[in-house]
C-alpha cells in the first residue's frame, strides 16, 4: 500500500502551480481557443457600442438634466408627505375615535 501510494502520487510542484520558475503550462485545447474567440467578439460589441452611442452628447445633457429635475420633483412630494403627516394639527380624541361609534342612543353625541 505503501509502495503505491508513492509511485502513484504524481508530480506535484510545491507552492503556486502556475506562477514562477518551475510552473506548470496549461495545454492549448480547442475548446478554450474556442472561448477566447468568443470573449473577443463580445469585447468588440462592446467597444462598438462604446464607439457609436445611442445618444448624442446634447441628448444625454438633456435626459440626465430632465431625470435631475424629475429626481427632486420625486424628493420634494416625499419631504412634503411627511411634513403634512406629522403637522401639529390640532385633534380631538372624537376625531381620532370616531369610527368606532355606533348608532345607539346613549352613544351619540349631540
Amino acid at each position: 500500500m505503501r509502495l503505491t501510494s508513492i509511485l502513484f502520487r504524481g508530480f506535484k510542484i510545491p507552492g503556486a502551480r502556475f506562477k514562477g520558475k518551475v510552473r506548470m503550462v496549461k495545454r492549448v485545447t480547442p475548446i478554450a481557443l474556442n472561448d477566447l474567440r468568443n470573449d473577443f467578439k463580445i469585447e468588440e460589441k462592446n467597444m462598438l457600442y462604446l464607439r457609436y452611442p445611442f445618444l448624442t452628447l446634447e441628448q444625454s445633457k438633456a435626459l440626465t438634466k430632465e431625470l435631475k429635475n424629475q429626481e427632486v420633483k420625486q424628493i420634494v412630494k416625499k419631504v412634503t408627505a411627511i411634513d403634512e403627516k406629522f403637522s401639529a394639527k390640532s385633534t380631538r380624541i372624537v376625531d381620532q375615535l370616531k369610527h368606532l361609534r355606533i348608532t345607539e342612543d346613549w352613544d351619540v353625541i349631540k
